[in-house]
């Protein structure tokens, strides 16, 4: 048995969705999702993928890149996926090693990658020179066996509008994203500031779902939101979900996401994910008042290039 490494081709995209959704289930993939990114990547990302083949069929898939949206430069990430049932054959390695190449050839000084937390993959990272830090929790909530709590009465001077009402002019939408995501925690910090690049793949990345997507308006300007990807079947996963500072604590992120919710098991979703860091018990409870259970947790892995 021979395993190779190469660069994806657009004819890739249907065994590339299959390899993900077996490998990753609790994240949104269509072959329509990867040709886009492919296609619409930003040239500072330096965005490539790849894909292992064992006897022309593939067992891999890698997705690499620079963070050109940090202030920060020379922050590399990927994270190789190896079909279940097919690790051992050396794939990971091999797209390990691609990736690596590459960012360094990009100017990436730091690299970054998640590792499923079981004794595998954890000893995988860790051989090859990878620290652990931060962990998350992946969850899922059955949208079909009823157990998503009622709509909440919406707050007077509150107003709950698809994502879709905003199709003429989604720069309000641009710029509470990018409020929320500068404060969103994490290991690279973003500064969303490129408009154009953002209609392209924020708003019109064919996994970002309009319809499904909820916006809370306080007095008509938007306070929160609740973005929603899906597969178009089957699988909601929620992509970002935040309040603009001035408008916090008052639940309207809560109210969002329930609403989308709702909405997302009326037009036939099945399986909804979220994900949130493990020490943030604040989310952790409130994505427990809606019924979800965690399904998976990924530890974040660090390597500083020499």
């Amino acid at each position: 048995m021979t395993v190779i490494v190469r660069d994806f081709r657009p004819s890739d995209a249907e065994e590339w969705t299959r390899v993900r959704r077996a490998s990753v289930p609790w994240m949104v993939a269509t072959p329509e999702q990867i040709l886009h990114d492919r296609a619409h990547a930003h040239p500072d990302r330096h965005y490539r993928l790849l894909v292992a083949e064992e006897d022309g069929e593939i067992i891999g898939t890698a997705q690499a890149g620079i963070a050109h949206e940090s202030p920060e430069p020379g922050q590399g990430y990927f994270t190789p996926q190896t079909l279940p049932g097919r690790t051992g054959r050396g794939a990971g390695s091999l797209l390990l090693r691609t990736a690596e190449e590459h960012l360094a050839e990009a100017g990436a000084t730091v690299l970054y990658a998640w590792a499923l937390d079981d004794p595998e993959s954890l000893a995988f990272a860790r051989a090859r020179g990878y620290e652990p830090r931060r962990s998350a929790h992946f969850q899922r909530l059955g949208l079909a066996d009823g157990t998503l709590p009622p709509r909440q009465e919406v707050p007077a001077g509150v107003e709950l509008r698809p994502g879709s009402a905003f199709a003429d002019d989604p720069r309000p939408l641009f710029e509470a994203d990018a409020e929320v995501t500068a404060d969103e925690p994490g290991d690279i910090t973003s500064e969303l500031e490129d408009y154009e690049d953002w209609l392209t793949n924020t708003w019109r990345h064919p996994a970002f779902d309009q319809e499904l997507t909820t916006v809370a308006l306080v007095d008509g300007k938007v306070a929160a939101f609740s973005a929603a990807t899906t597969d178009g079947a089957r699988t909601y996963l929620s992509g970002m979900t935040g309040t603009l500072r001035k408008f916090r604590g008052r639940g309207l992120a809560k109210l969002a996401k329930n609403d989308s919710l709702h909405r997302a098991r009326a037009a036939g979703y099945t399986d909804a994910y979220t994900s949130n860091d493990s020490g943030n018990e604040p989310m952790l409870a409130v994505n427990r008042w809606f019924g979800y259970q965690i399904c998976a947790t990924e530890v974040r892995h660090v390597r500083t290039l020499s």
